[in-house]
Order: structure tokens, then C-alpha cells, then sequence
């Protein structure tokens, strides 16, 4: 019996006859036909999308902070590693926005509303960071799942996660239900990923059909943004912090840690490139202790790829409806992707999930979505690249830091 293909593989396949199709009906004149009767079933996907991303954000942070143990025992190292990875985060954001910013005030990103139809888009109104900071925290926990408010979401997750982990053995019914829950969730949400190549060759044959060629372009021009963003981040933030802390040298640094960049780079998994990483931070002087503690912890919370990912394709998404982003919601993509780096970068299919997240936080029309899920797994191979060596710089700059105690 033949091996099944995998799925990127066959989102690939999806991808290409997505492309055929489409281009076919464009040329024939029947893209009425992929309105009516293909865009319908990637709608669909993109309603799973939304209706799984609540408990994925909610579950996915508790059982991360539950994770990390008793925080006192950890000590030093948990506190000055959840720091580092959420500073590269919002330096990640910022460097993602930049560059998407640079793009879009170029015009290289389209404007497709008049074409693909203008949903439904109400700007969030901003009333000053005060503000901001009151509304994060919910007055009623369920009026903000039910409006899946993701800021509030997060907050929600962060004070049940230390709640649960503040009461010890009288919280572990609580701990094993999260547990228990979060298992269920993870295999629904398999499954709903399991639909992208549907969504892919649905969304692919609607927007070519509707597009033509010059979509493709604009996806080629997106992915463009996001890989110099990666680049960017890694050159100016991981060897820069390796070189300053550690005292390494960039060409030191990308070649001892390139063999897990590489693995990292084809399996688009953290937690599977784990032992290339461990061997590959040992070779470059990282105490084997540390460095056991941050990889496992930085596949987990570490998501600065997923970051520049979710600001370029945001952005981009936001132009192609017809939106132009202010600065107060470029802030709050920050701020939304930096809390949520604790607990969703570990989970399978994370930067769909969290890119639903972000435009259901700013009220973009979610459904835009199938405009890029096609290209996702090009997107996937850099952004877990860069987690990677993420991780690497800071096993480097913990153990360099513990020294100094």
C-alpha cells in the first residue's frame, strides 16, 4: 500500500490545482461558477477557523503556563528567558509592521474590495492607552469568549493559569481537566487543518478565477516581505544579541546553530527539530542545563516568526478589504501577538490560528483570510527557521547571564 501524502504536501497539490482551475475559468469567463459553487465550502473553512480560535488562544495559554511549573523553582533562568522572548517578540512585531508598512505604502500590496467584495469592517475606536489597559480586562468572562475579544481572552488565561498553578494540589482536578480539554481541543483543531487543502484549492480557484494573474504576484510580493522581515530579525536581534551578551560572532553563531535552521527550516517544527537544536547550542557553549530548559520552553512560547507573519499578512489582508491601518491598531497587534508568544507557539497550525486571532482583535473581516491560507506553509518554513535560532540565542545569553550571578 502506498504511503499516504502528508499535508503540505498535499496543500501543494491544492495550491497548484487551485491555480489551474482558476485560471481556467478566468480565461473561460466562469467565475460566476467558482462564486456559486467553490468559495461556499472555503467559506466553511474559514468559519472553522473562527470557531475553534477561543478555545485554542484560552486552553492552549493555561496549559502553557501550567507547563512551566512552579515559577519559584525555576527562579532566574524562567524569569530572564519568558523576558528575552518577549522582547525579540515586539521587536519581531515592529520589524514585521515596518517592513509590511514599507510594502503597502509602495503599493505593492492590492486593493481587491471593489473586486472580491467589501465585508462588513467597523474601525476598533481608540481612546488612549488608559483605556486600552481598562478594556483588557473582562467584567464578564464569557461576554468576552462570546465576542471573542482575544485580549480579554489572554488576560482570562493568564489569571486561571496562575490561579491553577498558585493552588497547588487542590488545583490539580482543575489542572488534569485543562489537560484533558486542551488534548480534545488539539485533535479538533487537527482535523480543521486537516481541511486547508479544501480551503486552499476553494479560496486558490475563486480568487484566480476572479483575479487572474496578478494575485499571484501579490502573494509572491507578501511572502517577499516576510522572508526580509525573518532575515532582518535574525541578522539584527539573535546574532546581535549572541555577539553583544556572549561575545560571538555572527558567521560563529549562524554556523554553529545552521544544521538545526536547516531541520527546522524543511520539518516547519520546533518541537521535532529539538534535539538538533540541543546539540547544536552545546557545540556553541550553552550549558547543557540551561539549555534544556530554554528549547523546550522556546518551542512553546517563542513565536517572533509567527509575529513578523501575523503584522506582514495583517497588513496585507487589511489592504487587500480596503483598510488602512492606524497606528493605535499596529499597537495593538503588538501588544495581542507579544501576550499571546506564551502559550500558542507550540501548537500545530499556531500561525493560522493566531492570524484569525489578530483580525478578529481589530475587527477585520476574517473571511480575507482565504486570500493568503493558501501560501501558509511557504510562510511556515521561515517563521519556524527563525523560531529555532531564536531559541538558540537565548540558551547562549541565559547561560551567559547565569555566570555572572
Amino acid at each position: 500500500m502506498k504511503k499516504k501524502n502528508n499535508l503540505p504536501v498535499r496543500i501543494l497539490v491544492a495550491l497548484a490545482g487551485g491555480i489551474v482551475v482558476g485560471l481556467v475559468c478566468y480565461f473561460a469567463g466562469w467565475a460566476d461558477l467558482t462564486a456559486t459553487y467553490l468559495k461556499p465550502f472555503g467559506d466553511i473553512f474559514v468559519n472553522l477557523l473562527k470557531f475553534i480560535v477561543v478555545p485554542v488562544v484560552l486552553l492552549s495559554m493555561i496549559d502553557g503556563i501550567l507547563s512551566m511549573g512552579d515559577m519559584k523553582q525555576v527562579g532566574s533562568v524562567g524569569v530572564k528567558t519568558v523576558a528575552y522572548f518577549l522582547c525579540t517578540t515586539a521587536i519581531a512585531c515592529i520589524i514585521g509592521l515596518i517592513f509590511a508598512n514599507i510594502f503597502n505604502g509602495a503599493g505593492l500590496f492590492p486593493d481587491l474590495s471593489a473586486e472580491l467584495g467589501s465585508a462588513e469592517y467597523e474601525p476598533k475606536a481608540f481612546g488612549g492607552f488608559m483605556s486600552v489597559l481598562v478594556d483588557i480586562f473582562p467584567s464578564n468572562m464569557w461576554s468576552a469568549f462570546v465576542n471573542a475579544n482575544m485580549l480579554q481572552v489572554i488576560v482570562v488565561s493568564l489569571f486561571f493559569g496562575g490561579a491553577i498553578m498558585a493552588a497547588g494540589e487542590k488545583g490539580k482536578l482543575c489542572r488534569d481537566l485543562v489537560g484533558s480539554f486542551y488534548a480534545v481541543i488539539e485533535r479538533l483543531m487537527e482535523f480543521v487543518i486537516s481541511l486547508s487543502p479544501i480551503g486552499v484549492f476553494t479560496y486558490m480557484a475563486w480568487v484566480t478565477a476572479t483575479q487572474g494573474a496578478a494575485i499571484l504576484g501579490s502573494l509572491f510580493l507578501v511572502i517577499l516581505c516576510a522572508y526580509i522581515g525573518y532575515i532582518v530579525h535574525a541578522v539584527l536581534v539573535y546574532s546581535l544579541s549572541a555577539q553583544v551578551f556572549v561575545g560571538m560572532s555572527p558567521v560563529k553563531f549562524f554556523k554553529g546553530a545552521f544544521a538545526a535552521m536547516i531541520f527546522a527550516f524543511t520539518s516547519t517544527s520546533s518541537a521535532a527539530t529539538l534535539p538538533v537544536s540541543k546539540e547544536c547550542a552545546h557545540e556553541l557553549g550553552a550549558k547543557d542545563d540551561i539549555a534544556a530548559f530554554v528549547l523546550p520552553l522556546g518551542s512553546t512560547i517563542n513565536m517572533d516568526g509567527t509575529a513578523i507573519y501575523q503584522c506582514v499578512a495583517t497588513v496585507f489582508i487589511a489592504s487587500c478589504a480596503g483598510i488602512q491601518l492606524s497606528l493605535s491598531q499596529m499597537v495593538i497587534v503588538v501588544v495581542t501577538a507579544t501576550l499571546a508568544s506564551i502559550g500558542t507557539a507550540g501548537v500545530s497550525g499556531a500561525g493560522m490560528i493566531m492570524l484569525a486571532m489578530v483580525l478578529e482583535t481589530l475587527g477585520i473581516p476574517v473571511a480575507y483570510i482565504g486570500l493568503i491560507v493558501a501560501v501558509d506553509r511557504l510562510f511556515d518554513m521561515g517563521r519556524t527557521c527563525l523560531n529555532v535560532t531564536g531559541d538558540i540565542a537565548c540558551s547562549l545569553c541565559v547561560s551567559k547571564w547565569q555566570e555572572k550571578q
